[in-house]
């Protein structure tokens, strides 16, 4: 089981000192990646029906500039987008984004994607919020094509590109996209065209039978669950070193692939404390 640590967005800052730091810390670690949540925009919570926990006073650095910076001051740690909110972009300026970031870190790139909650973004980039999840399956074709093909030329629902292409092309060909989201429809999607899922949930019994309802759907779909990759997230707020350990054993015998550790909202006031939770969460997970 490949081990990670979630950037923690809103709790780093501005300083780009910190965030150089924190990056090479946790590749010096020795942990396999590092997963950054996506925000654009945070809507004003006294003016917005706000869906989801964050609003416009939570930071939030842009991933893709982000991951362009940390590609040139890492050197080995993969690059995992958990998840960027896709439909709210257009879909072959992402294709050219993602294909620069594999380039710049040299094949480190692994696109988890979703379709989010805020519509506040959608309206402000002006995207349709209403059709997200169907059109986010487009897309992920349209960027497979765009990341393989030297030109393409499609026409669907939502996209057309007539004979034209990225140059340069990724290292990886295509890059890996995983899909977050707990939905019925998107683990469907994840079964039929994803190349693994970021569930956020604990696994209890409910836990449990999601995993064995999204195998199910793999096998429906003609595939091998051995190929399609499965990363939780473990939250430490609250809990101490033997409850990571045993939420980590427990997603490793239930087939997980990854795990990252999310030390935000846990109470650390100095990037020292962040990093050293993950160091103390990478060698209970690496004894488990």
């Amino acid at each position: 089981m490949r081990v990670g640590a979630v950037f923690p967005q809103t709790e780093i800052g501005a300083d780009p000192t910190a965030v150089k730091d924190y990056a090479q810390a946790v590749e010096g670690l020795g942990l396999d990646h590092i997963l950054t949540f996506d925000h654009v925009l945070g809507g004003n919570a006294a003016t917005h029906d706000l869906k989801g926990p964050y609003k416009h006073t939570d930071m939030f650095h842009e991933l893709f500039v982000l991951y362009g910076f940390l590609a040139a001051v890492t050197e080995k740690i993969e690059l995992t987008s958990g998840i960027i909110i896709l439909p709210q972009r257009q879909t072959a300026l992402v294709a050219k984004q993602a294909a620069a970031i594999d380039i710049l870190s040299k094949g480190r790139l692994r696109l988890g994607i979703g379709i989010g909650w805020n519509d506040v973004e959608y309206e402000a980039l002006g995207m349709n919020f209403k059709d997200r999840g169907k059109r986010s399956e487009e897309q992920i074709e349209v960027m497979r094509a765009l990341w393989c093909n030297e030109l393409i030329t499609y026409e669907g629902k939502w996209h057309k590109i007539t004979d034209a292409g990225l140059n340069p092309l990724p290292p990886q060909r295509p890059i890996p996209i995983w899909l977050g989201g707990h939905a019925d429809a998107v683990m469907r999607r994840v079964a039929r065209i994803g190349d693994g899922w970021l569930p956020i949930f604990p696994l209890d019994d409910k836990g449990k039978a999601e995993l064995d309802k999204l195998h199910g759907y793999i096998a429906e779909a003609g595939r091998d669950p051995a190929d399609v990759g499965i990363e939780s997230v473990i939250y430490i707020g609250g809990k101490t070193p033997d409850d990571w350990a045993s939420e980590a054993a427990a997603w490793k015998q239930y087939g997980a692939s990854h795990i990252s550790l999310n030390t935000m909202g846990s109470g650390f006031t100095s990037l020292e404390a962040h990093l050293d939770a993950i160091r103390r969460f990478k060698e209970i997970v690496t004894d488990a």
